[in-house]
């Protein structure tokens, strides 16, 4: 999150010439600068590498005021639905200037630049001084901090080690995964934080003691680079503003925010606690336009002071008259079975069932159209909203569920109510398990 960043003081500067910095990141918020990876001895003298406001990758010596070193993307990153692995390669020894300073991104490497000052023969940087070192920060500042998840953050000291040290191509799929235990000499001031203990988050486990302080709250996560959950999509919104990793929607007149996954088969289990009573929230086509209020899919208004009402499938909206309104903090269920395309509603641990929440478990639904590709919508049409999303991680958006509910065997999602039997999280493990079983 936003408000949290480590911080350490190196005991000893050592080999400010060659090192290799490799971290798994999810972003959460884009057009921003915020910082990753950054050292600095004084405002005159820093060294950082971060995402710039156009969603670049940069990388930025200064020395004196004066900027001795940068290397900025032409390729943007504004993925918030998957994990980037994001390297840095320093070896001011070698003897070509681009070789001296390399990106890497899922494997490859980044070769297409718009401003590109490599280091000069044997240059030193601020990097693995004995001076402040910040993870999520930028050099000299509080702010512009990193927004999203981080985990399997490498330092090594002295050595340039390449992409294919901490990650592969999985031969089945394709996709690049972690090495989890990367053969690796750290180096005296090397570290590895494994961001797997919310209570230890700035713990080093490369056996070197160089633990990091935590500044802020972190919140912990399931959603990992092996399996990623879902959120709401940052680039895929009208009329909302996104926090807290994207699990918070605030949302003004006439709005519209789906989620990054939508599914076409399978059963899926999603939480979203109201905290004003005009939200909309359901499932709606992902091939219509996020502008549209009342296409195909099921949205249910919590209408302040009276019964909900169920928009179907651009039809008039009906009213759920016995189900009694929805107050602030109610938390509303949704069980979406793309097998036989129809959608059930929850409230707080009961099913619709009829005219009121009523079911133990869910057997009232309501038919989709055929054909579509369904995920998760939060919206308004009138006034505004605010409703706060658990795909199964185990948060509404940085609090934790009060007691969690029971999963579906074989699932690792974390709910506030019993998931329903046979229904899952929305996470890439089960979405390739059940769209392509």
């Amino acid at each position: 999150m936003a408000s949290t960043y480590l911080t350490k003081n190196l005991s000893t500067a050592t080999d400010l010439k060659t090192w290799t910095w490799s971290a798994w990141i999810k972003r959460s918020k884009i057009s921003t600068e915020q910082g990753l990876f950054s050292a600095d001895a004084a405002s005159t003298y820093t060294t950082s590498f971060f995402f710039d406001t156009s969603d670049r990758l940069q990388y930025k010596d200064v020395s004196a005021g004066s900027t001795r070193q940068q290397l900025i993307t032409n390729r943007v990153f504004r993925d918030t639905s998957s994990w980037y692995n994001i390297q840095v390669v320093y070896n001011s020894t070698e003897g070509t200037a681009s070789n001296r300073l390399k990106f890497y991104v899922n494997g490859s490497q980044e070769t297409s630049f718009s401003t590109a000052t490599y280091p000069s023969l044997n240059e030193t940087v601020q990097i693995n001084g004995s001076d402040p070192t910040g993870i999520g920060k930028q050099p000299q500042s509080t702010s512009n901090n990193f927004d999203g998840s981080m985990a399997h953050v490498h330092f090594i000291d002295g050595t340039a080690y390449d992409a294919d040290t901490f990650g592969n191509s999985d031969p089945t799929t394709g996709i690049w995964v972690a090495k989890t235990a990367p053969s690796v000499t750290y180096g005296t001031n090397g570290f590895f934080l494994k961001g797997e203990n919310s209570s230890a988050l700035g713990t080093d486990s490369s056996g070197n003691a160089n633990n990091f302080t935590v500044n802020g709250t972190p919140t912990q996560t399931v959603d990992t680079p092996s399996n990623v959950f879902a959120t709401l999509n940052a680039l895929d919104k009208v009329n909302v503003t996104l926090s807290n990793g994207n699990l918070n929607a605030s949302c003004a007149s006439s709005s519209g925010v789906r989620s990054t996954f939508g599914v076409t088969k399978g059963k899926y289990y999603i939480e979203a606690k109201y905290q004003s009573t005009t939200s909309m929230c359901g499932v709606t086509a992902m091939e219509q336009s996020v502008s549209t209020f009342n296409g195909t899919g099921a949205l249910l208004f919590g209408a302040s002071g009276s019964a909900p009402e169920l928009f179907l499938n651009g039809t008039a909206p009906s009213t759920y008259s016995s189900a009694g309104a929805f107050s602030a903090n109610d938390i509303m269920q949704i069980a979406l079975d793309m097998d036989s395309n129809t959608v059930y509603f929850g409230k707080n641990g009961s099913w619709f069932g009829g005219t009121s929440w009523t079911e133990s478990t869910p057997t009232t639904g309501h038919t989709l159209t055929s054909g579509y590709t369904y995920g998760v919508r939060g919206s308004t049409g009138s006034g505004t909203s605010v409703n706060i999303w658990n795909f199964g991680n185990g948060f509404f958006g940085t609090t934790a569920v009060a007691s969690a509910g029971t999963s579906t065997s074989g699932d690792d999602s974390i709910w506030e109510y019993d998931c329903p039997t046979g229904y899952y999280g929305l996470n890439t493990k089960n979405i390739n398990e059940q769209e392509y079983s």
